[in-house]
C-alpha cells in the first residue's frame, strides 16, 4: 500500500521510511508524488494542522494521504513554541538561530523547570473521506547547549534523561523507536493496513 506524506524536508521522509520498514506500506513525499501544493497551516492544534494538510492533499491525488504535525513544548515557556515551533522566530530563521534563542532564555532556569515534550500527530486521510489521527509524545528536558548531529530541527537540546543524550546524539534506530513521530505513525499502521 502506498501513501504520499505531506513533506519535503528530506530527514523527515527518512525517518518516516526507516519507521515503516517492514509494515508493508510504503509512502512518497509530495515531490515523488508531483504534488505542488501551499498549505497554511493556521491551525490552533497539531490535530488542526495535520488533518488539514492531509485533507488538502488528498484531494490532489488518488492516492490516501498522511500528513503530521509536530512541535516541541516547552514548559518554562507555557508549551510555546509548541504548534509554532517551524515557524517560530520566523520560518525562515535557521534552526540554529531558535535553538540559540532558546538557550538564551532559559539560561538560568534550574534542571527542574526544564521540562519539554516533543509532541506530534498524525493524520491520514482516504479519497472516501475517512480520516483517522493518532498521537505520540516523548517527555525530556531542554539541555544546556546543544549536542549532536543527528536528527534535525530541535533535537539538538531534547535531553532524554532515561538515555543520557540528546535526541540528537542517538543513533537512528533508537531515537526512531522512542520519538514522538515513531509512536504516532506506529499507531496508525494497523489502521492503514485495515
Amino acid at each position: 500500500m502506498e501513501f504520499v506524506f505531506v513533506t519535503r524536508n528530506a530527514g523527515k521522509m527518512w525517518e518516516i521510511r526507516e519507521i515503516l520498514k517492514g509494515s508493508g506500506i510504503s509512502a512518497l513525499s509530495m515531490d515523488e508524488a508531483g504534488i505542488n501544493a501551499d498549505i497554511v497551516e493556521d491551525g490552533v492544534t497539531f490535530e488542526d494542522n495535520a488533518v488539514k494538510k492531509a485533507m488538502q492533499i488528498t484531494g490532489l491525488c488518488k492516492n490516501p494521504v498522511i500528513a503530521d504535525d509536530s512541535g516541541l513544548e516547552i514548559d518554562f515557556l507555557d508549551k510555546g513554541p509548541g504548534v509554532y515551533s517551524a515557524r517560530f522566530l520566523g520560518e525562515q530563521t535557521p534552526y540554529e538561530e531558535k535553538i540559540r534563542h532558546i538557550l538564551d532564555v532559559m539560561k538560568a532556569v534550574p534542571a527542574a523547570k526544564r521540562g519539554a515534550r516533543f509532541v506530534c500527530v498524525i493524520a491520514a486521510a482516504f479519497p472516501d473521506g475517512r480520516i483517522i489521527t493518532k498521537r505520540g509524545a516523548v517527555s525530556g528536558i531542554i539541555a544546556q547547549k546543544p549536542a549532536g548531529r543527528n536528527g534535525f530541527g530541535y533535537d539538538p537540546i531534547f535531553f532524554v534523561p532515561e538515555y543520557g543524550m540528546t535526541t540528537a546524539e542517538m543513533d537512528p534506530g533508537l531515537k526512531n523507536s522512542i520519538s514522538h513521530r515513531g509512536i504516532a505513525l506506529r499507531g496508525l499502521i494497523p489502521f492503514l493496513k485495515g
